[in-house]
């Protein structure tokens, strides 16, 4: 396997992104692809005779050969096996570094213009996390930052934006928040949900809290029932950032680091809440934290607006009584490391361990 390329997740980030010509095969069993799998990518389930060292089953491939290949496993070990088959089958075949858990930090963007600011969303394609910069008169904001500070550094530095504010909606338990480093990186304050335990400095936001950038106000939000200390923030009453409490199709899961009792509290607490969002214009465009599916490079933003959160989220109709029974009797698989992920987030601190590691596997914060 010396001779098999390896390609790695930023290159190949780039090349979906500028979308050049290129089949990405993914050779995991279809239970680990079900989780999360690379948009586009072309699922091919011989993980188990790979492993085996038996190659026979990519025979049934009739791709174009001239085409670029890139095979994909959870780790990128297993994936050298299949490109170097392929190699010998005449396809210009490469192996992807590390992984679908390399590919945990692939991200795309996706940009508009409302009336007033302009809008980026920093997807991690993998994982489905939505980070923001919002920007006015080039004075921004950078909320729910997920991805290290170079992907940031690199819009702001391209649109000669200044960083006035970071923020975050809660404490995060599927990925680990960048925030802290992003607001050390621009010398910007870091604003977080008030009564929250993270154990280093921060400035509390309350709700109806407001902060202005250029000509535009962000206005807070409280909307516990995710995690108890849980913030929205409406932007010049037109966008509304939702953190994980209302997602395009789907609510929060109120039950992570609760025991049953303490679920059922918090699920009210997000029926309350979500009934104050629906209380805003039908016009506002919802901006979640998470999306619950890989994130395409078609660069159109993941939205919504309150209109059609309405109409097209069935929960949403339902009594608070109804709501709740249907949110306690449909809570999903925790996510993976979830507790280490919380713990960290309070600290603050990611020094000592395997980023990659901790973050794999999908998001997991939405009931539909």
């Amino acid at each position: 396997m010396e001779n098999v390329p390896i390609v790695t997740t930023d290159e190949l980030r780039k090349i979906l992104s500028s979308h050049e010509n290129v089949n990405v095969i993914d050779i995991r069993p279809i239970s680990d692809r079900q989780d999360w799998f690379i948009p586009g990518s072309i699922h091919v389930d011989t993980y188990d005779k790979l492993k085996k060292y038996d190659t026979s089953v990519l025979n049934s491939l009739t791709l174009d050969k001239s085409v670029p290949v890139v095979t994909v496993c959870g780790g990128g070990r297993t994936s050298l096996y299949a490109a170097e088959a392929l190699q010998e089958m005449g396809y210009k075949a490469s192996s992807l570094k590390d992984g679908m858990k390399g590919w945990s930090l692939a991200w795309n963007t996706a940009y508009e213009k409302f009336d007033g600011f302009e809008l980026w969303q920093i997807r991690r394609t993998g994982k489905g996390c939505l980070s923001y910069i919002i920007a006015s008169n080039k004075e921004a904001a950078i909320l729910d930052a997920s991805l290290p500070v170079e992907v940031y550094s690199e819009i702001v530095d391209k649109n000669n934006l200044s960083v006035k504010y970071v923020f975050e909606t809660h404490i995060h338990a599927d990925h680990l928040s960048r925030s802290k480093q992003v607001a050390e990186y621009f010398n910007a304050p870091l604003h977080l949900p008030a009564n929250n335990k993270v154990q280093f400095e921060f400035l509390p936001v309350a709700d109806d809290d407001k902060f202005l950038i250029g000509s535009t106000t962000i206005k807070s939000i409280s909307t516990p029932g995710h995690t108890n200390d849980s913030v929205c923030y409406f932007i010049n009453e037109k966008a509304l950032i939702t953190g994980d409490t209302l997602f395009t199709n789907a609510v929060g899961r109120p039950d992570l680091k609760s025991n049953a009792e303490e679920t059922e509290k918090k699920a009210h607490l997000l029926y309350s809440s979500i009934q104050k969002l629906l209380s805003l214009k039908n016009s506002v465009v919802v901006l979640p934290a998470h999306a619950n599916k890989p994130v395409e490079f078609d660069e159109h933003l993941i939205k919504t607006t309150i209109e059609e959160a309405k109409e097209n989220i069935p929960v949403l109709k339902e009594s608070e009584k109804e709501f709740v029974e249907s949110i306690l009797s449909r809570i999903p698989p925790t996510p993976e490391n979830y507790l280490s992920i919380v713990e960290r987030n309070i600290l603050g601190d990611y020094s000592g361990i395997n980023v990659t590691e901790l973050e794999a596997g999908a998001n997991r914060c939405a009931i539909s």
